[in-house]
């Protein structure tokens, strides 16, 4: 068993038994061809809309939420990058903005006792 110390591991954690629950997810981020790679602008545009939902958005509620248009396959691109970075979760309900970057936050987690698991 590994020991959570830090927040990362706590959210990889966290992370992975949501993955353990769920059996399918209704979005699939499968990209086989990559046709057109989203500007960093783009990125920052979807990333800043999710943080500001309140719970779990669809990728049809996310589309809709964007100022501007976006092609399908760079807004899978993008959701997919954000995923693997650990800043989504992408699950049954839909997408949700997990990254917490407070300070005040990051000092509670190191403070806090380790949890064996």
């Amino acid at each position: 068993m590994k020991s959570l110390n830090t927040y990362e591991d706590i959210c990889i954690w966290i992370y992975m038994q949501q993955i353990n629950q769920q059996k399918e997810a209704k979005i699939h981020l499968n990209v086989t061809r990559i046709i057109h790679s989203p500007t960093l602008s783009t990125v920052l545009m979807v990333e800043d809309i999710l943080r500001k939902q309140d719970g779990p958005v669809s990728l049809e509620g996310l589309k809709r939420a964007l100022p501007k248009k976006i092609m399908d396959q760079s807004l899978r691109i993008i959701l997919a990058y954000l995923e693997n970075k650990g800043s989504i979760l992408i699950g049954l309900k839909g997408i949700s903005w997990i990254a917490n970057d407070n300070p005040k936050f990051l000092q509670m987690i190191k403070k806090a006792k380790v949890i064996e698991v």
